[in-house]
């Protein structure tokens, strides 16, 4: 967060056993209420989450476990907007937002693996674009995938 005063708050209980009566959820130990309280520019708000897991009813873990978790969702979120403009996708017809959203992640999965040419995502999206040779390099490292479809992807087919 920029130019704020952010406090968080955990509450965590392993009491759950009213919550997994037909243990339908291998694993779940505890269940926990992240409270975020924001100060920006003198206005505060406040943000509960809710959350059920397989870690114990440690506060402090818990609330760690939560901030990595939305640090490397931000990440992910920043990466597939400024390499791929996600934010101006205007795909709205049935899944294909959707849709555009899996293909942005598996190519930007791909082209983060190669780890041979040292650009940012963007710039080897941009070059998979326009290098044949290098699209197919990066496709044929993941060969489950079709090299024409992803190639057509990562070189700036969008909405």
């Amino acid at each position: 967060m920029h130019g704020g005063i952010e406090t968080r708050r955990c509450v965590a209980t392993d009491m759950i056993d009213w919550l997994d009566e037909d243990g339908k959820w291998a694993g779940l130990r505890s269940m926990a209420m992240v409270e975020a309280t924001r100060e920006i520019d003198g206005r505060v708000s406040l943000e509960r989450r809710y959350y059920i897991n397989s870690l114990p009813a440690d506060r402090k873990r818990i609330n760690e476990a939560v901030r990595a978790h939305w640090a490397i969702e931000n990440s992910m979120h920043w990466v597939l907007d400024v390499a791929f403009g996600e934010d101006q996708c205007r795909a709205r017809v049935d899944n294909a937002a959707q849709n555009f959203t899996i293909l942005r992640r598996i190519v930007s999965n791909l082209l983060r693996a190669d780890k041979a040419t040292k650009v940012g995502i963007k710039n080897k999206r941009l070059k998979a674009g326009f290098d044949e040779h290098y699209r197919a390099r990066v496709c044929l490292e993941c060969s489950s995938f079709d090299a024409i479809a992803l190639g057509e992807i990562a070189g700036g087919i969008d909405s």
